[in-house]
């Protein structure tokens, strides 16, 4: 058996210098300059001119870039802060950063959410004028040009303490539930509501709550033709007469929906015909086999809903283990339904956007959201770093802050790299973020050396020349 030769004479010490670790930071600060996001929250924050004093937005915004980095809690971010003091200078503690997001009270969460929206309709802009146009959301083959998508989902966040607000969920857990909306088309996180354990699922206050938030996030200019998407937990009176009340001569709001499945609905669907069932179509237009849609509308009592609301159901063969959970009129046909409520009666320019399978496949693409709720988890969403709930409050309001500056940086410089564009977050940070260099300097200029052999290196040069070519915020 042959002794290994390749660590001969190979020697690990610790006295390097000049280098840096996880150097997509670089990246991330210059996109959140050049955005105006530095800017923004500057101007939200207090100052001082005292030589101890941290600013407050530096330290948010590092915090946010530390969690896209893959930070858990604030002493991880200090950590990445201080491997980064070649570059951005002495980092704030864990305690500054404690400070810094117990700070962030009401006034101070309007100034921020403000700010946000001021950035993100110079990004949007920006969106506007990139190679290809802003993002458009496409379903069943059919583009929904000019169509802003809003999902709104909630979820679970765990904790195995008891920290302030946790409480028993829903599913059984201990923690946190969320509520938060994702703009489709661009994959931003623009409103998220930290709730107690015990939160209700369908609570129609907290959902108008956010929806408020997300809408205000929205660019003026791209308001004129909204459509929101929820689960089943959107179907509340209160929450559709908002909707309705949404639009304007101006705008256009509309929604679809879950809808739970009552006896009266039971009832009319054992009325529909079999010629009324048509094949389902899938997220590319074609045909999916083995499901099909029919219109409930009209055969099915709904007072107290809107008046041009629609209901469609869907029906599949079901499977081992959805035996247990079907009703009388399920065992009887062999089929497991669900239906989706919706105010669509036509888009603007959308062929077929009236037809039954095409509103199916509208709303089934609403569970992309579990997506963004995943990635979300993966960028500091998974765990809440502190006993107090103002802090962990604010967390999320970073872990927001870090989702807009992934998805601005794949949006505006990485758009024409489909590795990176739609990679997961572990991927990006393997391929992009956590890359090596070193530090160099020569003729007054610093130089950031990456490895010439990373089949990244390119493409982070490409994205750090494109953020410098980005035009300043008016």
């Amino acid at each position: 058996m042959h002794e290994p030769t390749w660590d001969h004479r190979l020697s690990v010490t610790t006295d390097g210098k000049a280098t840096v670790g996880h150097a997509g930071s670089i990246l991330l600060r210059k996109l959140a300059d050049r955005t105006g996001l530095v800017r923004a929250l500057t101007a939200a924050f207090p100052t001082s001119t005292a030589t101890t004093w941290r600013d407050r937005a530096i330290t948010l915004i590092h915090l946010a870039i530390a969690i896209v980095l893959g930070a858990r809690n604030l002493s991880e971010a200090e950590r990445l802060g201080l491997h980064h003091r070649p570059v951005f200078g002495a980092p704030a503690s864990d305690s500054t950063l404690r400070r810094t997001l117990a700070a962030l009270d009401e006034a101070a969460l309007t100034a921020i959410a403000k700010a946000r929206r001021a950035v993100r309709r110079h990004v949007w802009t920006l969106l506007h004028l990139r190679p290809g146009g802003f993002p458009q959301v496409s379903v069943a083959g059919k583009c929904l040009k000019g169509w802003i998508v809003l999902d709104m989902d909630a979820t679970i966040i765990t904790t195995t303490s008891h920290k302030e607000g946790a409480a028993p969920t829903f599913k059984s857990s201990f923690g946190f539930h969320p509520l938060a909306a994702w703009c489709a088309n661009t994959g931003e996180c623009l409103a998220m509501l930290l709730r107690p354990g015990n939160a209700g699922a369908n609570t129609a206050t907290d959902h108008i709550d956010v929806l408020t938030q997300a809408l205000d996030q929205v660019p003026g200019s791209s308001r004129a033709k909204i459509l929101v998407r929820i689960d089943g937990a959107g179907a509340t009176h209160d929450l559709l007469k908002h909707l309705h009340k949404l639009n304007t001569t101006r705008r256009t709001v509309r929604f679809t929906v879950g809808w739970k499945i009552t006896e009266a609905d039971e009832e009319a669907i054992a009325k529909i015909p079999q010629s009324a069932w048509e094949t389902a179509v899938d997220s590319g237009g074609d045909l999916q086999e083995g499901y099909e849609v029919a219109e409930l509308t009209g055969l099915s009592t709904r007072q107290g809903w809107p008046e041009n609301m629609r209901l469609i159901v869907r029906r599949v063969r079901p499977s081992r283990r959805h035996a247990k959970k079907l009703t009388e009129l399920e065992r009887k046909t062999g089929w497991r339904y669900s239906v989706l409520a919706t105010d669509i009666g036509r888009m603007h320019r959308i062929a077929g956007s009236h037809q039954a399978q095409f509103l199916d496949a509208l709303h089934r693409d609403h569970a992309e959201v579990e997506d963004r709720v995943r990635t979300n988890k993966a960028m500091g969403l998974a765990l809440l770093p502190s006993r107090s709930w103002t802090v962990n409050r604010a967390w999320v309001l970073a872990a927001n802050l870090a989702c807009d500056l992934d998805a601005w940086l794949r949006l505006l410089t990485l758009h024409d790299k489909e590795d990176l564009a739609q990679a997961e977050p572990e991927s990006i940070r393997f391929r992009l973020y956590h890359q090596s260099a070193r530090l160099a300097r020569h003729a007054r200029r610093r130089f950031l050396r990456l490895e010439r052999t990373w089949p990244w290196a390119q493409a982070f040069s490409t994205c750090w020349q494109r953020l410098i070519a980005l035009p300043n915020p008016v």
